[in-house]
């Protein structure tokens, strides 16, 4: 790789309910996939700085941040997804941007595989930070 050539970062929050349950976001652009929240980092901008900013933006609210899980490789974006466990603050209130339409909590079951795999590695998070190429 070449030090021109592009490469991308994105920090996302799984965020769970009082049963396990994870928060997906579902996207107003694109193929309206449904995804954790989070998103690509701006220039000069670290990856808990992009954390935070997504999550206001995207939920309307900060996120308690409590650790990183993961780093995982996505070969079709070219992208490495930094995965954070996240809590919501008492009281917040989930308040959408215009990028989704709507938010749901699933069980992890019903995740896509890497979805699965990322989330399952980040909820039994033994202190050592994951990573995998997809």
């Amino acid at each position: 790789m070449a030090f021109n050539d592009l490469f991308r970062l994105s920090s996302h929050a799984v965020i769970t309910n009082t049963v396990g349950e994870v928060l997906l976001l579902k996207a107003t652009y694109g193929d309206k996939h449904w995804g954790l929240p989070g998103g690509g980092l701006d220039p000069n901008e670290t990856i808990h700085q992009a954390l935070q900013r997504e999550c206001v933006e995207e939920l309307g609210c900060e996120v308690d941040v409590q650790y990183l899980s993961g780093v995982y490789f996505h070969s079709a974006y070219q992208s490495q997804a930094f995965i954070f466990r996240c809590a919501l603050p008492q009281g917040a209130t989930i308040r959408l941007s215009d990028e989704h339409s709507e938010y749901a909590y699933v069980a992890v079951t019903e995740l896509s595989t890497i979805q699965q795999q990322r989330v399952n590695e980040c909820l039994a998070f033994s202190g050592v930070v994951r990573s995998a190429a997809f």
